[in-house]
């Protein structure tokens, strides 16, 4: 899996767990594990207001992109953040925040 981050300046809170190719994001599962390699679910068909851009499964990877919000005064990490790739299942860490 590679979740790609796209930061914006909000106060909103983000919190997601992954299981496998099921994300739950503050509180809502999205169960991408029936996606075909080389599917795509074009940019906006995702029910999801923090998934932006296309969900897609390249070479047996699930690639997406999460908006991560950041508040006033946010470390470097956090507003240019690299990609999170092949995390572990569980509470998902974002750059910039206390594991």
């Amino acid at each position: 899996m590679r979740i790609s981050l796209s930061p914006i300046r909000m106060d909103a809170g983000l919190v997601v767990s992954k299981l496998g190719d099921v994300l739950t994001i503050n509180g809502e599962t999205f169960d991408f594990s029936g996606l075909p390699d080389g599917a795509t679910i074009p940019a906006g068909e995702v029910p999801c207001e923090w998934i932006v851009g296309p969900v897609e499964r390249v070479d047996g990877d699930l690639r997406l992109t999460l908006i991560l919000p950041y508040g006033y005064n946010a470390p470097v990490e956090r507003r240019h953040p690299d990609p999170i790739v092949d995390p572990a299942d569980g509470l998902l860490v974002f750059p910039g925040d206390q594991p």
